[in-house]
């Protein structure tokens, strides 16, 4: 293959946000939940950035850093919908896609030239949805995630093969897709700082501190990438979970949680021509133990009822519903064939699952 390109829609949530509000448009836009609540930021505007803010912060914090955010609450449904039309732009564009995530997503394209399928790309998603997208040309796919992310927002950067070095060298290590916080911590203890000192350390040395790591890391440093296009992802499970502003003590509102939880998941299954084989509940409590119980249903479930009916049976089966912090719901094992129901007996299975505190 020639060339990838990656397509990463800017600050997707906050700017779907700001397109059905236009008055928002320059403000601190902070897409998560409520400023007192305790869940997480999701995604916020850039103006919210420059104060600090960012993604999977807590929403008590992100309001530290920035008292004038808007915090609105995520709405999944208009994402989706604004996610499809882009991705049927970058379908009718290239020969092959491979969707990452709602927002983003690397083109194959094909036998057409791709700076000028990138930039179509770019121009249709703006005119057709009126969001912005980063778009970013290169050898393959890491070196394309990378291009995307050197000029957003509403960026176009290619990176040809004899600029490879030029623009992976000064870099930090930090910026290389793969390499978290706490592996660029690692790495600065060994004074590597940017992709410059990764390659130029000994490879010896690098080995003793990374054992197998090390080899990764350096592909990273060099670019390296032979992954190929993945173009089919089966979607095994569906879920949706809330965290509370208080802690929940009352039955009932637990099961109009999870109704309204068993509403969204059967709508989305209905979209996707789906059931499910099995249903989950999770739970957190105040000292953050989690529990979850599952069952097996013979011949699935896809509507509402269906969905609530099972997941209130589980929830019966915990023994302990006081200071719930958090509760989720998942449908598993999904299909788009009707099983066969066996009549003699309920085979139902359960699991239960115990995380650590942390």
């Amino acid at each position: 293959m020639a060339a990838v390109i990656h397509v990463d829609m800017d600050a997707f949530f906050a700017a779907v946000e700001i397109l059905d509000r236009p008055e928002l448009r320059g403000k601190p836009v902070i897409v998560g939940g409520p400023p007192d609540s305790r869940g997480v930021v999701s995604t916020a505007s850039y103006e919210a950035r420059r104060y600090g803010v960012r993604s999977a912060m807590s929403c008590r914090e992100a309001v530290r850093l920035c008292p004038e955010g808007i915090f609105l609450p995520v709405r999944g449904r208009r994402y989706e919908e604004l996610s499809r039309q882009v991705m049927e732009v970058l379908r009718q564009e290239g020969s092959r896609i491979e969707q990452v995530s709602i927002d983003e997503a690397y083109v194959d394209p094909g036998d057409g030239d791709a700076v000028e399928v990138a930039g179509r790309i770019r121009e249709r998603i703006f005119s057709e949805t009126g969001l912005t997208a980063s778009v970013g040309v290169a050898p393959n796919k890491l070196l394309a995630k990378i291009a995307s992310d050197r000029d957003k927002p509403d960026g176009f950067v290619v990176i040809t093969p004899g600029e490879v070095d030029a623009v992976l060298c000064p870099m930090p290590v930090r910026a290389l897709p793969g390499i978290g916080p706490h592996t660029a911590g690692e790495l600065a203890a060994l004074g590597i700082r940017t992709v410059a000192d990764l390659r130029a350390y000994d490879r010896g040395l690098l080995n003793l501190s990374f054992g197998r790591r090390a080899t990764e890391l350096l592909k990273l440093a060099y670019g390296e990438d032979d992954r190929p296009f993945e173009t089919v992802h089966e979607t095994r499970s569906i879920s949706t979970e809330t965290t509370f502003g208080e802690d929940v003590h009352d039955w009932g509102i637990l099961r109009r949680q999870l109704a309204g939880f068993a509403g969204e998941l059967a709508d989305r299954l209905a979209r996707m021509g789906m059931r499910a084989r099995s249903v989950t509940i999770k739970l957190r409590f105040a000292d953050f133990r989690t529990v979850s119980r599952s069952q097996t249903v013979p011949g699935g479930v896809h509507g509402a009822a269906d969905v609530v009916r099972v997941a209130e049976r589980l929830l019966r089966r915990v023994e302990r519903l006081d200071k719930v912090r958090l509760i989720g719901l998942q449908v598993a094992g999904l299909t788009d064939r009707p099983e066969p129901v066996q009549l003699a007996f309920d085979f139902l299975s359960e699991s239960k699952e115990v995380e650590p505190r942390t």
